[in-house]
């Protein structure tokens, strides 16, 4: 039959064995806005880029911005298993007004390339251009209300992968981000670590294997470096000063999050790193939910983190 299914990655996206990729969340999109509960106005702008003509951000700037008193700049990557989800779904432009309120920070949110269509390495193609070209102030909001001085990164989930790889690239090209949060970080690894059990390693082992070849049909395993930073000889040249990692009690990926936050403690990188885990949440809470209490208590947690 047509419409049998191959791969089923719900609740994100089903393929079906005559090559149909259903995208079963984030399509729908709202436009760029003057937010009324925060004051947030949003914009949309095209990033250039030869590899990509389509390359392109939104980008937020917080009530009240003076350009006498440059604020924080955050270059932030979506999650969605770099499948689904975009900077335009209503649910991350909520979260991005919240947190920019917040945060009082100017936000670029990029809309990186998407697999299958463009298979890794396209969206850290994409989300190192829009870094490059967000810090060096190539957008009127940017120029005018942004410290360059100040850049941080942010992504929940593959956003949070994203996030870190970049960090890596941005220590390899010889400058420094000033800090970077993950929110329930996509990381992974051929071999379970800590409390992932042999039982539950197994019940889930297989579903992430056929996502991580889906994304990256060129993947050898996943204990490559952009997938399990445990295996990266250079971590310790990780190109931002302070990580600030959040994981959920109740996420499969929080052993991931912990996993990474050893590791940078104990790799020779000289930066300051804290993990916090919130009991009884699901995997990136925060986006999903981010006017609830413990949604409201992380931004809160993660604009302190940018401001201090």
């Amino acid at each position: 039959m047509a419409d049998e299914i191959f791969l089923d990655f719900s609740p994100l996206f089903i393929v079906y064995k005559n090559g149909t990729l259903e995208r079963l969340t984030g399509e729908d999109v709202v436009p760029p806005s003057l937010d009324p509960p925060t004051g947030v106005q949003s914009k949309d702008v095209p990033i250039p880029a030869e590899f990509n003509p389509n390359l392109s951000a939104r980008i937020y700037l917080p009530p009240n911005a003076d350009p006498a008193k440059k604020l924080p700049l955050l270059v932030y990557y979506h999650g969605g298993g770099f499948v689904v989800d975009s900077p335009f779904s209503p649910l991350y432009h909520k979260h991005l007004n919240l947190l920019v309120a917040q945060a009082n920070v100017v936000a670029v949110s990029v809309n990186y390339r998407l697999a299958p269509e463009f298979p890794i390495p396209a969206a850290f193609e994409d989300s190192w251009r829009a870094l490059k070209w967000s810090a060096e102030g190539n957008d009127e909001w940017i120029n005018e209300f942004a410290d360059l001085k100040r850049v941080y990164l942010g992504g929940d989930s593959v956003g949070g992968n994203i996030a870190h790889n970049i960090a890596m690239r941005v220590g390899l090209e010889g400058f420094k981000l000033e800090g970077m949060f993950l929110n329930c970080p996509a990381f992974g690894g051929e071999d379970p670590i800590g409390c992932e059990t042999a039982e539950e390693f197994k019940k889930r082992a297989e579903y992430s294997k056929r996502l991580w070849k889906y994304v990256c049909p060129s993947l050898r395993d996943r204990d490559e470096e952009w997938v399990n930073p445990g295996k990266d000889p250079n971590i310790s040249g990780l190109g931002c000063g302070k990580v600030l990692v959040y994981v959920a009690g109740n996420d499969y990926l929080k052993y991931r999050g912990w996993y990474y936050t050893e590791v940078l403690t104990n790799c020779g990188w000289k930066g300051e790193i804290e993990c916090v885990e919130v009991a009884g949440e699901d995997h990136v809470f925060s986006v999903n939910t981010p006017d609830n209490e413990v949604g409201i208590d992380m931004i809160k947690k993660v604009a302190s983190f940018i401001n201090n």
